[in-house]
Order: structure tokens, then C-alpha cells, then sequence
């Protein structure tokens, strides 16, 4: 075992017959930032709340830093992994420094006060995600793309070397989407941290992430070897320029996409039945 995240022969479901991940094996690398795509239902928040512990797998296994995920406590996780979710209504009103300063708790000891350095992470959060102007106002009253800025602080502040993300970009205008993937590929590659996102924009994974985790959901006839990038019939894991491709997109989200390509990367649009024109060569 040698990544910082290791699933072996994963699988969930919330009843026999309802099997919703099925004997899933792959590796995730420090410093690496992995998307995770797939249609709707195919199980990535499922598989993103296995790799967190939040669920426990019907078999297999979730390793983290060499630990089983089960064995940790949650204060001991909590420097270990920051999750960010898709969408989260608060319910008491606390203002915006004080969501992100909680991401604090796991380094303070018992009725602690806040340090200098958990201030500065605190700060320096804020400002990356451009919500320090309005740090003061209840977190209720903001948009659900301001919010979701907030809670992506949040993560930053807790300063773990995992970040945990199920799509971060849900909300936000293109502006913001293109600033926190850069935010988000800043903190990899300055900071060495490892990301994993669940997406479904596959051109921000294609263009900010080192691999895809490419998940088509439903019952699998066949079996990924090892995660090495080996496509099985249920999931496909490798670099993204090697893993996304026409062919392999129409198979797993059952659509039409014709493909370009902008400098060295491509991108992938939707082709329905009522585009506007059809007649460009699809490939």
C-alpha cells in the first residue's frame, strides 16, 4: 500500500438489492488531484462518503495514511480530512467567520481559545475564496454560491492534507468556477495537498485534474485491476487525457458529445436531438 487513499474491493449498498457500488479497488497518490464523474446515481457522493468514513462499506476496505478510516477517531480524521458537501442549509444563524474559524475545533485543546496561527488560517481562507467582505454577515443570508465559497474556506482553514469535495463548483457562476478550480490547483500544487472532487463538469476535470475517476454506475460484469487505469465495464481510473474520450463518454453518460480542442487539452460538449447544428464531424 503506498497511496494516501486506498479502497480495496469496495462496495455499498443500502440493501442487498439495492447494490449501489460494487468491488471498486484504486489508489489515490499524495499530492494528486482526482475527479470523480459519473451520471446521476452511479454512487459518487456514495464512494466520496466511504473514503471520509461517514459510511461503512457492506465489503472491502478504505485505508487512509496507512490507517484503516474506521480507526480513527473523528478528532484525529478531522486533521486528517476536510469534506466539503454538495449543499448544506445552516440552521443556526452564525455569522461567516464563525463557520469557517469551526474548522479550527480539531487543533484546540478542550475549551481552548483561538491562536494567532488558527486567526491567520482563518483570514487567509476567507481571502482565497474571496468571501472576506463578507465575513461578518449570517451565513443564512447569503446565496447558495456564496455559501458554497464559504464552506470551501472552511476546508482550506482546517488545513488537512486531504480535501474532500462533492461538487465544489455547484452554484457558482463561470467567474467563480474557473477561481476555485485555480484555487483549488494552486493549493495541490503549492501546498501538496490531495483532492479529490466529485464533478459532473468533465472539461474542469480535463483541464485542472490530474486523473478521472470515471464511474458508470449499475450492476458490473467485469473487474478493474488494481485501479492501474485498466477499464472494467463498471468504472474506469486513469490520467484524464487517457481516460476521457468520445466514445468512452457516450458509453457511460448514454449522450451524443462531439469533441474539441482548446491548446493541449480537449473538451467535450452535449449533442442532442434539437442542436443547432449537427453537421460538424463528431470526432
Amino acid at each position: 500500500m503506498n497511496g494516501i487513499i486506498e479502497a480495496r474491493n469496495l462496495s455499498f449498498g443500502y440493501s442487498p438489492q439495492a447494490q449501489i457500488l460494487d468491488n471498486i479497488t484504486f489508489d489515490v497518490q499524495p499530492g494528486a488531484f482526482l475527479s470523480i464523474a459519473g451520471p446521476n446515481g452511479a454512487g459518487k457522493t456514495t464512494l466520496l462518503n466511504l473514503l471520509c468514513g461517514l459510511l461503512t462499506p457492506t465489503a472491502g476496505s478504505v485505508h487512509v495514511d496507512g490507517r484503516a478510516v474506521d480507526s480513527y477517531s473523528a478528532r484525529k480524521l478531522a486533521q486528517k480530512i476536510a469534506v466539503v458537501r454538495q449543499e448544506y442549509i445552516p440552521v443556526f444563524d452564525f455569522t461567516v467567520a464563525e463557520v469557517v474559524s469551526m474548522a479550527r475545533t480539531p487543533y484546540m485543546a478542550p475549551f481552548g481559545f483561538e491562536s494567532r496561527t488558527d486567526r491567520d488560517a482563518v483570514d487567509e481562507a476567507l481571502a482565497a475564496t474571496d468571501s472576506a467582505r463578507f465575513a461578518r454577515r449570517p451565513i443564512a443570508n447569503l446565496s447558495g454560491g456564496e455559501r458554497q465559497r464559504v464552506f470551501i474556506a472552511r476546508a482550506l482553514a482546517q488545513n488537512t492534507p486531504i480535501m474532500l469535495l462533492d461538487e465544489p463548483t455547484s452554484f457558482l457562476d463561470i467567474k467563480h468556477q474557473a477561481k476555485i478550480y485555480d484555487l483549488l490547483k494552486k493549493t495541490q500544487l503549492e501546498k501538496g495537498k490531495t483532492i479529490v472532487a466529485v464533478t459532473h463538469d468533465i472539461n474542469l476535470a480535463a483541464q485542472y485534474c490530474d486523473q478521472i475517476f470515471l464511474l458508470r454506475g449499475g450492476q458490473p460484469t467485469a473487474q478493474n485491476t488494481a485501479g492501474g487505469g485498466q477499464p472494467s465495464d463498471n468504472y474506469y481510473i486513469g490520467k484524464t487525457s487517457e481516460i476521457l474520450s468520445v466514445e468512452l463518454i457516450e458509453k457511460v453518460f448514454g449522450v451524443k458529445v462531439f469533441a474539441g480542442r482548446i491548446g493541449q487539452e480537449r473538451f467535450f460538449l452535449p449533442w442532442g436531438e434539437f442542436s443547432k447544428d449537427k453537421s460538424q464531424d463528431n470526432h
